[in-house]
């Protein structure tokens, strides 16, 4: 049941959910020839003249130092952040109209989704969502200020990169502002372009080489000290962002097929407790594995006991006490009581009391001791009586044990 203080106001308002955090982050990156990448990048992407496969083609050559091109990878960031907001990165699917336009995904669909394999991969798999790279940062990391924040002393990735930009950035190294020059010069001529056509394709490539030709002089100046230290944490963010970016991709993208195969799962072990379906299952899977669980459910539920759910090892004796206690047990606990000991052997399976009728109940305590192999030689009756019931309660507790570490493989995810 929801809170309802505030509740009005929730309603009578939109979220407005956007990126804005994550962009103003991206803008204190823009120093030096990291907001050249950005500008050029942008005019490359927002030309009306060039065609899609010269954008391509163009931004894939000056791309050749990716960890400098620093202007790409953040706009195709928050490209991405974007799809997600819009619900867009989910594929739109006309056979599916219950959401967005021909089937399109929404950002409350994602949440609600990824709020379900939160709940459901523990019941599934046993263990949480993000050890299996499905937690809520492993969808939505990227909004979710993964790149601002950490859970240790380590710097955040944006922090390191605008700590690394910073520095270089101070160095004023001459081929920093030569490849500053190129990047100027490339933006000023897309920019220029007036009209699509094919004439211009040789000095576009021609701008496009120059860039990259700076960038690798540039890189090669950085891999020398003081440098080096920090075009390895330039490498580390770019592969940090773009890591993180395909595995939001793989996952949110794919999410309404993961969610429907957790359900299938569920749906299919809600069917087990019905006998004849779950022979039926059985028979007509053709995946050994797979079925085995059918195969062992009713062994496996037989063995389920809630008396018997103990969290660690160490409670096992207690647990054992404790259902003994509720069983009544141990019945008998003075061995004097020879009748009382006689009894409660017969009871047990592993002696044959065939003809125990025609024995008095000394010669039946030494005929259960020689079966359960207890020394009776030498000994009185009342010595045979005290071992024989000490082993026949050790046997009572380790029937319990037994049981116990039966329910507890039943009730261990395999």
């Amino acid at each position: 049941m929801p809170v309802k203080k505030g509740l009005t106001t929730l309603v009578n308002n939109n979220p407005d959910f956007s990126n804005q955090n994550l962009g103003n982050a991206i803008n204190d990156l823009k120093i030096g020839w990291v907001a050249k990448t950005f500008t050029l990048d942008t005019a490359i992407k927002n030309s009306n003249v060039l065609t899609d496969t010269q954008k391509n083609d163009a931004r894939l050559t000056i791309n050749n130092q990716s960890h400098l091109n620093i202007g790409r990878y953040m706009n195709d960031l928050l490209d991405h952040t974007a799809t997600i907001l819009d619900g867009t990165i989910i594929p739109g699917n006309p056979e599916i109209t219950e959401t967005a336009e021909n089937g399109q995904g929404t950002f409350l669909e994602i949440l609600g989704l990824i709020q379900v394999v939160q709940n459901t991969i523990p019941e599934l798999y046993g263990v949480t969502a993000g050890e299996l790279n499905r937690d809520v940062n492993d969808y939505l990391g990227t909004l979710n200020n993964k790149f601002l924040e950490t859970e240790d002393s380590s710097d955040p990735v944006f922090t390191s990169l605008a700590e690394s930009i910073r520095f270089i950035n101070d160095k004023a190294i001459a081929t920093d502002t030569l490849y500053q020059t190129a990047l100027t010069n490339m933006t000023n001529f897309v920019d220029s372009v007036v009209a699509d056509s094919t004439d211009f394709q040789q000095t576009l490539n021609t701008f496009a080489t120059a860039v990259a030709t700076a960038a690798t002089n540039f890189n090669t100046a950085l891999a020398a000290e003081p440098y080096v230290v920090k075009r390895l944490l330039l490498i580390a963010g770019n592969e940090a962002v773009d890591v993180q970016v395909a595995l939001e991709k793989s996952n949110v993208s794919g999410i309404r097929t993961y969610v429907d195969t957790l359900s299938s799962h569920l749906g299919y072990t809600s069917l087990a407790d019905d006998i004849q379906l779950r022979t039926l299952m059985t028979r007509i899977s053709q995946n050994a594995n797979w079925k085995q669980y059918f195969i062992d459910y009713e062994k496996n539920s037989a063995n389920l006991n809630p008396i018997y759910t103990t969290g660690v090892d160490s409670d096992k004796s207690s647990i054992i006490d404790a259902v003994l206690r509720d069983q009544g047990l141990p019945d008998v606990l003075d061995f004097v009581d020879l009748d009382a000991v006689a009894n409660k052997a017969k009871r047990d399976s592993r002696i044959d009391t065939k003809g125990y009728d025609r024995l008095t109940v000394e010669q039946q305590i030494t005929n259960a001791c020689k079966q359960l192999n207890i020394t009776t030689a030498n000994r009185s009756t009342n010595n045979q009586s005290e071992s024989l019931l000490n082993n026949l309660n050790q046997r009572d507790r380790a029937i319990i044990a037994e049981q116990l570490d039966l329910n507890q493989d039943a009730d261990t995810l395999s």
